[in-house]
């Protein structure tokens, strides 16, 4: 049982963590919570599905699902084309509102005002277009694998686990190993500096939400594929994202991804344990505690 519950956080706890990593980028070169970061994953599913679902009616072949998984290649596409269209959303949004507020010399208060009203406008849209009613990429039924001790996983279970590893380790080797992500880094740590040192800014600044678009574009496919899609799927997870980032230390890629992990397995315990009605409340334990005893989190710098 214990087996179980840990595979289930983990699995939940991967889509958390490549959440969380689009929101510590944006947090650590803009310095402004992204409260409109989590509607980008409800996007990216609902772009995701409605590629998938054209495909599939032009192409009924590409709709049948491919064993082990419970789809066919229509979704593969989907998925490459939602992670582009995400980008083009989230840069269009920065476009349109915060890169304004930036030349206009915005308070940060200001910032996260907008990004409120950016998630409720595009939550408003995304439910005007599609409603309320719950969505799934396939209707395909698959048998849980036995795994070592015990716990037992599906095949679009372990394919999500090992996508957020493999992005995980990607993003980061860009980070640290190209130009771009030198820039980037660069960028984060004073971008008056970095500009006065050739670093062009507003690139940068345009990679960094390309960059936290796609991740939230996988992340958001992969729970629509695993859960269901909602227009509210975002908002569900906006908290858990928020206390992953914190908790994994703000511009730390690998502390995301951990943190995310931590947060997925504490809310898989505490349904187990105590009661599902009570999941929502350990992201924001977890948040306050760290706060109060660890604000730069785990791989974070404390402040000077």
């Amino acid at each position: 049982m214990i087996a179980q519950t840990l595979m289930d956080g983990l699995i939940a706890g991967s889509m958390i963590g490549l959440g969380a990593i689009g929101i510590t980028l944006t947090y650590s070169i803009l310095r402004f919570a992204n409260f409109a970061h989590g509607d980008l994953i409800s996007w990216s599913a609902y772009f995701a599905l409605s590629i998938s679902t054209l495909l599939g009616t032009l192409a009924p072949g590409l709709a049948t699902s491919v064993a082990p998984f419970s789809f066919g290649w229509s979704l593969p596409i989907g998925l490459a084309a939602s992670i582009v269209l995400t980008a083009l959303l989230a840069l269009a949004v920065d476009w349109l509102l915060f890169a304004r507020l930036r030349r206009r010399g915005g308070a940060i208060i200001i910032l996260v005002m907008a990004g409120f009203g950016a998630a409720l406008a595009l939550r408003s849209f995304l439910e005007f277009l599609f409603t309320s009613k719950p969505y799934y990429f396939t209707d395909a039924l698959q048998i849980a694998h036995p795994l070592a001790g015990g716990a037992r996983a599906t095949a679009d279970q372990l394919l999500a686990l090992g996508l957020a590893v493999v992005l995980v380790a990607l993003v980061h080797l860009i980070l640290t190993r190209t130009a771009a992500g030198r820039a980037m880094r660069a960028v984060s740590e004073n971008q008056a500096l970095a500009g006065l040192a050739g670093i062009d800014v507003a690139r940068t600044i345009r990679l960094v939400w390309m960059f936290g678009a796609a991740l939230a574009a996988v992340a958001g496919v992969m729970t629509g594929l695993l859960v269901q899609i909602r227009p509210h799927m975002g908002l569900d997870l906006l908290l858990p994202l928020f206390a992953a980032a914190i908790l994994g230390g703000i511009g730390s890629v690998p502390g995301a991804m951990l943190a995310g992990l931590i947060v997925g397995i504490a809310e898989a315990l505490c349904v187990q344990f105590v009661g599902a009605e009570w999941r929502a409340a350990v992201s924001f334990v977890i948040l306050v505690a760290i706060l109060l005893l660890r604000p730069q989190g785990l791989f974070g710098k404390a402040a000077a």
